[in-house]
């Protein structure tokens, strides 16, 4: 095998790195782009990481030689929580999985889901003016409550307000997927350790969720049979309910996670500039005036797209694309041996200083349509790239523009004085401990609007 040995920190900083993966892992690959450039071999305990950071990289790893890159670490672990659902399957599997969902996200079957979109929204702006005037409110909380209602009405064609614990089921199974990761698996799973008990709660919780979501598929259910859960039923029937399941739980986790985290940053940023808050006011205004959003409006709330993909540069949902190499490769004039853990973070490549101008700052004028990008294709990839890019991303920026447009048009969301909001890089990019805010009405706002058709 040709090629370089990428550079990195010395086999004695192993422990150091450790803590870090622990502690700080956005940090730790933060650090290592600044000190040894764009490729970097991390050697931390048994395990040795081959990160890059380069475009060219990102292409060559997740498009050109996809073939030779399954799903690495972390995604590995939460193998070991979820199953072989969409996000963790490989080969042939992933294939026949991918061909059984796509059809529910073609742009025909998108378009008629924006009305349910737009009533969810609609239910979330009652539940916020509720808290005028009164104490802080929860954003994260209530954009995974949003999300998980979207995914229901507009992917699994069921109401899956009943099931409240949805969303603290998933923390807790992430919460173990990144304790096995960064502890390198060396803790036995038959120690009874508190994490890993709520861990077999959540886990129980979310078949029984599964279950019920297939039972009614033999029950009274009269949908059309072209929802997410009818087509997963009747493709792997014959495999089991135990691979329905699996594919059902990483459907609820990916379909609900990457938007709320998307929609949660959108809040915190947009608190911090009173100028883009205002500005989104004024587009919603004009574009929806009183009315509910409907697909055509997507186009026109042309700064709120603008917005949103500025917050997934500096704050991805998805932060980390671990891939572990099949063969022997080569990546940038680099050796990647097989067996070898590599990773792609969108996280520093969005913010990689010779791709973005004052990467750190929020301008969201660097995604106007009308000026010329002046950077590489794959030096932006908050959802991912190559085949296994995002099946749900159209549907996931209708969902966060209307509900962006709508909360904006109608309220003001302050932050709660001396409330930080850190970066907690599990299998999404969550704020860590939630997102208190105040909500108050907006002042003024007039009704004029594009017409809907």
């Amino acid at each position: 095998m040709s090629g370089r040995t990428p550079p990195g920190p010395p086999l004695t900083a192993g422990p150091a790195l450790f803590r870090q993966l622990v502690a700080d892992r956005l940090g730790m690959l933060t650090t290592a782009a600044e000190r040894y450039g764009d490729a970097v071999k991390l050697t931390i305990g048994p395990k040795s990481l081959y990160f890059f950071n380069h475009p060219d990289h990102a292409k060559h790893v997740l498009a050109d030689n996809s073939g030779n890159y399954h799903k690495g670490l972390g995604l590995a672990e939460a193998r070991q929580a979820i199953g072989d659902g969409l996000l963790t399957s490989e080969g042939g599997l992933w294939r026949r999985q991918r061909q059984t969902v796509q059809p529910v996200f073609q742009n025909r079957r998108i378009a008629r889901q924006a009305e349910a979109i737009g009533r969810e929204a609609a239910k979330l702006v009652d539940r916020l003016r509720a808290r005028e005037g009164g104490g802080p409110v929860d954003v994260a909380q209530e954009m995974t409550a949003l999300t998980l209602g979207v995914l229901g009405r507009t992917v699994l064609d069921a109401d899956l307000d009943a099931f409240a614990s949805i969303g603290h089921s998933f923390e807790a199974v992430q919460d173990q997927a990144m304790f096995d990761m960064v502890s390198l698996n060396r803790v036995p799973s038959w120690l009874p350790l508190p994490k890993r008990l709520r861990f077999r709660r959540a886990l129980r919780d979310l078949h029984r969720v599964a279950d019920d979501l297939v039972a009614q598929r033999f029950g009274g259910y009269d949908g059309d049979g072209d929802d997410v859960v009818s087509r997963i039923v009747a493709a792997s029937r014959e495999d089991g309910l135990q691979r329905i399941r699996e594919e059902l739980i990483t459907l609820l986790l990916a379909g609900h996670e990457t938007t709320a985290s998307t929609l949660s940053w959108t809040f915190h940023l947009v608190g911090e500039h009173p100028e883009v808050r205002e500005r989104l006011h004024a587009e919603a205004v004009a574009v929806l005036g009183d009315r509910l959003p409907v697909y055509e409006d997507l186009h026109r709330l042309k700064y709120t797209a603008m917005v949103l993909e500025e917050v997934m540069r500096l704050y991805p949902p998805v932060w980390a694309l671990p891939r572990r190499a099949v063969a022997d490769d080569e990546v940038g004039g680099y050796r990647v041996p097989a067996g070898a853990d590599v990773m792609i973070s969108p996280y520093t490549l969005h913010r990689h200083p010779r791709f973005w101008d004052e990467p750190d700052r929020f301008v969201p004028e660097r995604f106007d349509p009308d000026a010329p990008a002046g950077r590489p294709r794959y030096a932006y990839i908050p959802f991912g790239a190559g085949p296994r890019f995002c099946v749900g991303n159209h549907l996931g920026m209708m969902e966060a523009a209307f509900v962006v447009a709508m909360v904006f048009r109608d309220l003001r969301l302050t932050a709660v004085p001396g409330h930080r909001a850190v970066p907690e890089p599990m299998l999404s990019l969550r704020i860590r401990g939630g997102l208190p805010m105040t909500v108050s009405p907006v002042t003024v706002r007039r009704p004029e609007a594009v017409p809907a058709r």
